[in-house]
């Protein structure tokens, strides 16, 4: 019979654990071997290194470690005597089986399907506002008409500039060819300033007045409505101060009277600029009107026309103005700068 030999148990006690753990960690000190280093094809044992891989943070833990070690080496023992969830008892010998224990006991949680919802409009979302057209409005227009009785000549302009609402005075854009024209052709004595617009009926027999009172930045802001609303205010002006002629400054206005007068727009062989045939304004009971005459827009806006063709066209009207005044013995005086202030 071959001898008996002492059956050493695979758990080692705590007592060895500890005396294993000792030693083994001397002897990497010494060696300076790695933990995870295990010689291949050679038979091992734990040596005590199983505590190494065990946290124990207290008695109680280690306890716990030492049974559920226990219960690994010893597979006689079942596992409903045990304390393991069931989760647990699911066997996980193969990669499958694991992914099904893990499947199990993992909680599914489900997200609620995705709905559209309704943009709602934030309170503090800014709202686009309507812009306000610049300048002053028509009540806040500082120029005034000048139309005394029986002047020679009433000037029409289409409406007020944004400086010219501002400051009362007629054309007072400094790219404004009116003051310019007035005095080349003849019908001022020298080329005034804006702030000189309620001296002209004095000094010249010149008045001034416009289709629209409303100022805006260029008159390509008006409506035809507006042009058209226009033309019996003016009609009645003229009727009630009876000027010996009427300028129409620019082809707009002229335009606006033609639409009123006939229904319908003027065609471009039926406009032409100076005196208009047999087309008199202010017409009433006892007087056969003003004779009309359309001169070229003063607007600096306005490149349609080279300056010479302007100017040749308002000579025209400053020979006629200058030929009234001298039938009528109005000579004008040269004024100076200074009293002109």
């Amino acid at each position: 019979m071959l001898p008996s030999v002492p059956v050493t148990s695979m758990c080692p006690t705590e007592s060895q654990s500890a005396t294993g753990e000792d030693s083994h960690a001397s002897t990497l000190a010494t060696n300076h071997v790695p933990i995870d280093d295990v010689p291949v094809n050679k038979l091992t044992s734990f040596h005590g290194r199983l505590q190494h891989f065990i946290h124990r943070g207290s008695d109680q833990h280690t306890e716990s470690a030492s049974s559920t070690i226990a219960a690994i080496t010893q597979p006689s023992i079942k596992s409903e005597d045990t304390d393991i969830p069931d989760e647990a008892k699911i066997p996980t010998s193969s990669p499958k089986r694991r992914k099904t224990a893990t499947q199990t006991a993992c909680t599914i949680i489900s997200r609620p399907p995705r709905t559209r919802s309704t943009p709602k409009s934030s309170p503090n979302k800014r709202k686009r506002s309507t812009p306000t057209p610049l300048g002053p409005t028509a009540s806040e227009s500082l120029l005034r008409d000048t139309i005394p009785a029986n002047l020679i000549l009433l000037l029409v302009g289409v409406n007020p500039g944004i400086m010219t609402g501002i400051t009362g005075y007629a054309y007072a854009h400094p790219s404004n060819l009116f003051w310019k024209l007035l005095h080349s052709s003849g019908i001022t004595s020298m080329r005034h300033k804006p702030a000189d617009t309620y001296k002209l009926p004095g000094l010249y027999s010149v008045g001034n007045t416009n289709i629209v009172e409303r100022p805006t930045r260029d008159a390509s802001m008006l409506s035809r409505a507006e042009m058209d609303a226009g033309v019996p205010v003016l009609e009645a002006k003229v009727a009630a101060q009876r000027p010996e002629a009427v300028c129409l400054v620019g082809k707009s206005i002229w335009e606006a009277v033609w639409r009123v007068r006939r229904g319908r727009g003027i065609r471009k062989e039926e406009f032409r600029y100076g005196w208009q045939e047999g087309e008199n304004m202010g017409v009433c009971e006892g007087w056969d009107g003003a004779p009309v005459f359309v001169a070229t827009t003063t607007s600096g806006l306005a490149a349609g026309m080279k300056p010479a063709e302007k100017e040749a066209v308002w000579a025209e009207l400053g020979d006629w103005v200058v030929r009234k005044r001298r039938e009528r013995g109005f000579v004008p005086e040269v004024i100076k700068d200074e009293e002109l202030i």
